[in-house]
């Protein structure tokens, strides 16, 4: 069968959006291996360990001001300053998740990563190449992840395992959902011609929205696969 050449707006649109989305991941994937790296590496110190669990309060606000301000002003940040800020989020991250190499075996945490990647791979893919408009859906996810958050503070004292495995699955297949929205959600924004500062800038932005989205499922999939110390 005899092949054509894509016209020439259409191949450069699609060029425009395969490098937007690579540079989207390519920020995400370098969080995500600064987090691992880090959590590694102050567990393997346990003095220092310790002393971050005695700040981690402190650490996670700090971690939620720099998601809001990354959020907020992602338009008006230099692309430098929000890369420096994504970059210290996901070091702070991997100060915080170093308590997880302690509260659960080493084979749980690689098998829920595992399984954390190979889903978000999956859905990943969904979103980019579904041709359904997910754009709908946003509104339904917030309202899930608000309702999500409720459940989990009211399982902080009912400390109930029915209400912990439940919220864990429910977990899961939100930020699942929300990986797909995400990605779906820039690809449309690379396709409406983004370039330059502002194009850097929102492939910082999107690879924090996907980060969050990666690292929320590990975190759900974990209590879901247990292997705790205790």
């Amino acid at each position: 069968m005899q092949t054509y050449p894509m016209p020439q707006s259409q191949a450069r649109t699609a060029e425009i959006v395969r490098t937007f989305m690579a540079r989207t991941y390519s920020w995400m994937a370098a969080g995500l291996a600064l987090t691992a790296g880090i959590a590694y590496l102050t567990a393997q110190n346990e003095a220092f360990a310790y002393q971050i669990m005695q700040i981690r309060m402190p650490l996670l606000l700090v971690q939620l001001g720099l998601v809001f301000g990354l959020s907020l002003f992602a338009d008006r940040l230099n692309s430098a300053v929000a890369g420096m800020l994504f970059i210290a989020y996901a070091a702070l991250t991997g100060l915080t998740f170093s308590a997880l190499l302690f509260a659960y075996s080493p084979s749980a945490v690689i098998s829920a990563f595992a399984t954390t990647a190979g889903t978000f791979g999956a859905m990943s893919v969904v979103g980019y190449v579904i041709k359904k408009d997910l754009s709908a859906m946003g509104r339904f996810f917030m309202f899930a992840l608000i309702g999500l958050i409720v459940a989990m503070i009211v399982n902080i004292f009912v400390a109930s395992s029915a209400l912990t495995f439940g919220i864990s699955i429910i977990g899961v297949l939100l930020f699942a959902g929300l990986t797909a929205y995400d990605t779906q959600m820039l690809r449309n924004m690379a396709l409406s011609g983004v370039s330059g500062e502002q194009a850097e800038r929102a492939a910082i932005n999107g690879a924090l929205r996907l980060y969050l989205d990666f690292i929320n499922m590990f975190l759900f999939i974990l209590r879901l696969f247990g292997g705790s110390r205790n």
